[in-house]
């Protein structure tokens, strides 16, 4: 950042007065422009024993596979955000049932929340940030071409629950690779 969007000054990174943190402050106006973690949001399109995956047409990791999720944007709920991309990336309406996994990722300033949702009927097709979608059973999973940790860790827990007929809440962090 180097200018400021409230009177166009230059912007200089430094630790402003009563907080502990450097911040992006105007050195005319002194506005303060915080940057804080994106969320992610996205859900787990159920069909009986399947679920439905998109294979990305956009970058990053064009080409692999995924679960439908996105940026949330300013003026919606987390919900609405993992339902809307489910609509956008396959043309899926979903019911969304429950929070299914929270997933910090500090190294890229991201926040990844993952709902169970119930496809509400089978007119899916890939959206404009998909070439192709497809309802998967878990035996057909294509583990090693699933584009994000993310994802590979909700299918993983996804499935294990469903194994033992319980569905929780799972939280966790997922750091870069090589890190503690």
């Amino acid at each position: 950042m180097k200018y400021c969007s409230a009177c166009g000054g230059l912007i200089e990174l430094r630790v402003p007065e009563g907080d502990n943190l450097a911040r992006h402050v105007c050195r005319d106006c002194a506005a303060i422009h915080y940057q804080n973690p994106k969320i992610v949001a996205g859900c787990i399109p159920e069909w009986d024993d399947r679920v439905l995956l998109c294979r990305r047409a956009i970058e990053p990791r064009h080409g692999y596979w995924t679960l439908p999720a996105g940026f949330m944007e300013n003026g919606e709920s987390v919900e609405e955000a993992a339902a809307r991309e489910s609509l956008e990336e396959a043309n899926a309406r979903v019911e969304i049932t429950g929070l299914y996994t929270v997933f910090s990722l500090p190294h890229i300033n991201q926040v990844y929340m993952m709902y169970r949702a119930r496809l509400l009927d089978l007119d899916f097709s890939p959206g404009s940030e998909s070439l192709e979608v497809k309802l998967v059973a878990e035996e057909d999973i294509p583990w090693n071409e699933l584009a994000f940790r993310t994802v590979s860790e909700t299918l993983r827990l996804y499935f294990d629950d469903r194994r033992q007929g319980s569905f929780d809440l799972h939280t966790g962090v997922i750091r870069a690779p090589n890190r503690p």
